[in-house]
């Protein structure tokens, strides 16, 4: 029984546009210490998702001072960056995130109404 409930649910999502599936946005904002650009990036970062997302996102801050080995893990090449880790594709904006309209673009998010 249980095996057919999981199927409909599948059968459902499936339905559903791409953009209605996404639960939460997962954003990982890399930076390097807790610089001036460090700190208006993540100011940026949370004007933004709190005007577009609504409350639907989860912003991760890592810090590579703390952990560096995540720099050359997770490919971070400038900092800071933002990664958008879902909905997918992957995607990377670095910089300290002030243009909005750069950051509406590379999050796609241009165009949304909330």
């Amino acid at each position: 029984m249980k095996l057919k409930h999981e199927q409909s649910k599948a059968s459902r999502r499936r339905e559903q546009p791409a953009k209605a599936r996404i639960d939460k946005w997962v954003l990982r904002l890399y930076v390097a210490g807790q610089t001036p650009k460090a700190v208006t990036a993540f100011n940026n970062l949370k004007l933004i998702c709190e005007e577009q997302l609504k409350g639907n996102y989860q912003i991760k801050v890592i810090d590579l001072l703390k952990s560096p080995q995540l720099a050359r893990d997770h490919q971070i090449l400038a900092v800071p960056t933002l990664v958008r880790q879902l909905p997918l594709p992957v995607r990377n904006i670095i910089g300290d995130l002030s243009d909005t309209e750069r950051v509406l673009v590379g999050l796609d998010l241009m165009g949304r109404n909330g």
